[in-house]
């Protein structure tokens, strides 16, 4: 983007390697987006991180709703407002358990294993919230 950009760009990169020390991954490199919710709060250009975020987070599942009018991105949302539940999910789509199940699978196959797990699964609600916000 020119000269004018190198100072903000630098800066990030700074923060995203503080960020990185404090979040214990010394030796790794990542980006405001590869950081989760961290990467929000650090990016100069916060809208875009934002939808970069949503967009690194939740990607193939949009994608996949989009494509085939599935609705992974709701059930998504009910696994996780269900704390995990997937008879008070099933109950909240007005579908089978075996539905929801089947659902989490395709999830699964588009997010990659440890989805679930609490770190992953704090950005992916986020990501989710702000995809709601940003409709």
């Amino acid at each position: 983007d020119g000269p004018a950009a190198v100072a903000p760009a630098h800066r990030e990169a700074e923060q995203c390697a503080r960020a990185l020390t404090a979040l214990g991954r010394t030796g790794t490199g990542a980006g405001t987006t590869e950081l989760g919710y961290v990467g929000l709060l650090l990016g100069e250009g916060r809208r875009h991180h934002v939808s970069g975020f949503v967009e690194n987070q939740l990607g193939p599942v949009i994608a996949y709703d989009q494509k085939r009018g599935t609705t992974l991105l709701p059930t998504l949302q009910a696994y996780f407002a269900a704390g995990g539940g997937l008879a008070r999910a099933a109950e909240e789509l007005h579908v089978h358990v075996n539905t929801v199940s089947q659902r989490l699978d395709r999830i699964t196959q588009l997010l990659g294993p440890g989805w679930q797990e609490p770190d992953r699964s704090l950005d992916l609600r986020l990501a989710l919230r702000l995809h709601r916000l940003s409709m």
